[in-house]
């Protein structure tokens, strides 16, 4: 045994490990700041630049990518026009244009493409990106009503060129007043002479409203569907007293014809003046007319009057041509 070793205490050389590991613990959390620092240091660099100090970009046109290496352009605008990727009215790309290029930027581009559209009585087209056709109108200036009919509908997809129709449609109430023609009451009286008409309540017309719901295509109506009528005023019957008195003078009987002319309950005779009034019985079956003499005829022999048409009708068949009847002058 060496008896020149000098002889550590026990406390002592616990002292001295104590000491060494808070050392290794220092040095330990020291590391751990040190690396903390430079990862934050990395992850705050503006730009990533390669090996050859050349920026790489990504471009995404029209749904093709393709990368672009050695970028020493620093802007959007700069990488497109050297490009030769020229933007046209409604593209649109991001970042912008005026934007700073680093390395890994990836440049979307997306163009617009064109859509005419037929409305209120003209063409006009669209440049847009939209992928359906009520996407590109909602993005348009074009107003639409819910009414409005848009073919292709709005959920067709947007295709370059496609041609889109709005029909401007309008529906509305409208109303219109028509007449109710009024009725007519006739009383006879016996006492007065056939001739007289007397009114004595004057028929007025009533009035009813009708309501229709209009429907309108750019301005032109094309259906029409009636939603109520209403009478707004009652028609008001007109009453007429009708004299019945008729006095026979001198009667004759012989045959009658017809013949078309005035259409009215008149006819012809030989021999009484014009003006004055005749009741003529068909003898076949008794039905009898009141008409005027205003013509001269029929000369055939056996024939006493010619009625006209119209007055011939209402005593017998107009087929029958000749009948037999009585002729009896009115002296009233």
């Amino acid at each position: 045994m060496d008896t020149n070793i000098p002889h550590v205490p026990l406390t002592r050389r616990i002292d001295n490990i104590q000491k060494r590991i808070k050392l290794f613990y220092f040095f330990m959390i020291l590391l751990f700041f040190g690396a903390s620092v430079s990862l934050v240091s990395e992850k705050e660099k503006p730009a990533v630049w390669n090996t050859n100090n050349q920026k790489v970009v990504m471009v995404q046109d029209s749904g093709f990518d393709f990368p672009v290496a050695n970028v020493a352009e620093t802007t959007v605008g700069a990488l497109l026009a050297s490009q030769d990727l020229t933007l046209q009215e409604g593209d649109m790309v991001f970042p912008n244009e005026e934007a700073q290029l680093f390395s890994g930027t990836i440049i979307h581009i997306a163009r617009a493409h064109p859509m005419t559209i037929s409305v209120d009585g003209s063409e006009r087209t669209l440049l847009t990106q939209a992928l359906s056709v009520g996407q590109a109108l909602d993005e348009s200036d074009i107003v639409l009503d819910e009414d409005d009919i848009v073919k292709p509908d709005r959920e067709t997809f947007a295709k370059s060129g496609i041609k889109v129709v709005i029909t401007r449609v309008e529906i509305e109430e409208q109303s219109t007043d028509k007449p109710i023609a009024f009725g007519t009451q006739t009383v006879e009286d016996l006492k007065l002479s056939w001739r007289k008409t007397v009114v004595t309540q004057k028929g007025e017309n009533g009035i009813e409203r009708l309501t229709y719901k209009v429907s309108k295509h750019d301005g032109k109506e094309v259906n029409r569907k009636l939603l109520k009528r209403e009478t707004i005023k009652e028609p008001v019957t007109q009453i007429v007293i009708q004299g019945t008195d008729v006095r026979l003078g001198k009667s004759h009987t012989g045959a009658a014809s017809w013949y078309a002319w005035t259409g009215t309950m008149a006819a012809a005779n030989p021999w009484l003046p014009k003006g004055s009034y005749v009741k003529v019985t068909n003898l076949e079956n008794g039905k009898s007319v009141i008409v005027v003499i205003n013509d001269r005829g029929p000369f055939v022999p056996g024939r006493i009057i010619d009625l006209d048409k119209v007055a011939f009708a209402k005593i017998a068949s107009v087929g029958a041509g000749v009948i037999n009847v009585k002729m009896e002058e009115i002296t009233n």
